[in-house]
């Protein structure tokens, strides 16, 4: 060893009159001192310089014994929760909360001495992790993990405690019965306690897209609830037709994390019984869940809507509604009370026409996402303009509306 560095761990070992731990001592020398690990570069320094370890009921001034406290019963204790939990893991991350107190005067030490080596909480992170990854025969992982061990050594006993990471899986899904909104409705009078409003169940509808799915993936991940996250939504008397709409679920808390997602989908379709298809599931990544709702400027919409109107109507008369192009929408009366009122302007694609009675036609458009079309048929009072019923000068209504197209984009 260079003269410098054990000059440097004379002082340090004598300013704490001995009492720092094999552990402190040899991290601080980490880039300095070969060594399998810290303590026993920290014994070889003492062996150098011919000091004795530290007396067993020496604390130590940086760590205050925290490395004696990573022992044989912390890890019999982690092993505990994660088998009472029943957890199922590919990876793991490892946190630790340490006193204040501690890191101060580990940065303090650093400071002084111009060590530029890792902190406590990093070394305790680390060996910690180390002896996770030999138990379980398991990886560690910083950016994607299963699971995140977090040990409290703010306390005198350290505390366990384990965060279960989502899982999170895409798909699109269809609608095949109208009166079935896309995710739970809480009860408007209660909020999901429960009254006499929504007779005792909490919602306002008694299954949605979101719980006929979340029902099959909750019971094989064992998780604690779902998550749904749809690219738009169609409203609840619509159906969701063609191949579907674009989704992420997320599953909070699974304790099972790896299933059989075509197992999945077909015990799911089973449950729904022609109510809804989830169909081409897959395992996906955190950040999925906002692209879907993020409508690139080449995303579009194709709805099949029957139109009624207040007088008769001619094919001749519906070619006008092949001129529509930009609409500007003011937010419709019926979504004011949860969409902000400001006007919007997307486009009309496409629009094709079949008269099916005298005062009524199938009425085929395709829009940019965003577009209302219940009011673009109805004007809803001029907010959106032009409108079919602005064109065609006759009051028109939707009676049925169909989504049978999400691009992917």
């Amino acid at each position: 060893m260079e003269d410098e560095t054990l000059d440097i761990a004379r002082r340090l070992i004598e300013l704490s009159d001995n009492r720092i731990c094999n552990h402190c001592l040899g991290r601080k020398f980490s880039d300095k001192i070969e060594g399998k690990d810290n303590e026993e570069r920290g014994l070889k320094i003492r062996e150098e310089l011919s000091f004795d370890n530290p007396k067993n009921d020496d604390i130590c001034p940086i760590c205050q014994n925290t490395f004696e406290k990573i022992n044989e019963e912390l890890f019999n204790r982690i092993q505990d929760k994660i088998d009472s939990i029943g957890l199922e893991f590919d990876n793991y991350l490892v946190g630790s909360k340490i006193p204040k107190e501690i890191l101060n005067k580990d940065d303090e030490i650093s400071e002084k001495y111009d060590f530029k080596v890792e902190n406590i909480k990093k070394e305790v992170n680390r060996i910690i992790g180390k002896e996770i990854g030999l138990i379980y025969n398991k990886d560690a992982e910083f950016k994607h993990n299963d699971i995140t061990i977090e040990i409290n050594f703010k306390k005198y006993n350290p505390s366990v405690y384990i965060q279960i990471n989502p899982i999170f899986i895409e798909g699109t899904y269809n609608k095949y019965k109208r009166g079935i909104p896309q995710t739970k409705w809480l009860c408007r009078k209660c909020h999901g306690k429960g009254c006499e409003y929504c007779n005792y169940k909490g919602k306002m509808y008694p299954e949605s897209v979101e719980e006929l799915l979340s029902d099959v993936l909750l019971e094989k991940t064992k998780g604690r609830s779902c998550k749904f996250h749809g690219a738009g939504r169609e409203d609840i008397d619509v159906l969701m037709l063609g191949d579907g709409r674009p989704f992420v679920i997320e599953v909070v808390e699974p304790k099972i994390r790896n299933i059989d997602l075509r197992e999945l989908e077909d015990e799911a379709n089973r449950h729904a019984a022609g109510k809804t298809k989830y169909n081409n599931l897959k395992y996906s990544k955190r950040n999925r869940k906002a692209e879907i709702k993020l409508s690139s400027p080449d995303a579009y919409k194709v709805y099949e809507a029957i139109v009624d109107c207040d007088d008769e109507i001619d094919e001749e008369e519906l070619e006008i509604l092949k001129t529509l192009d930009l609409i500007k929408q003011q937010t419709p009366q019926r979504v004011l009370r949860r969409r902000a009122d400001k006007v919007r302007e997307k486009r009309v694609l496409g629009v094709e026409t079949e008269i099916i009675g005298p005062k009524s036609f199938k009425m085929k458009v395709k829009t940019q996402g965003g577009l209302y079309i219940k009011e673009l048929i109805s004007s809803d009072e001029g907010r959106s303009n032009p409108s079919v019923t602005s064109l065609l000068n006759k009051q028109c209504v939707c009676r049925q509306l169909d989504v049978i197209e999400v691009s992917k984009k």
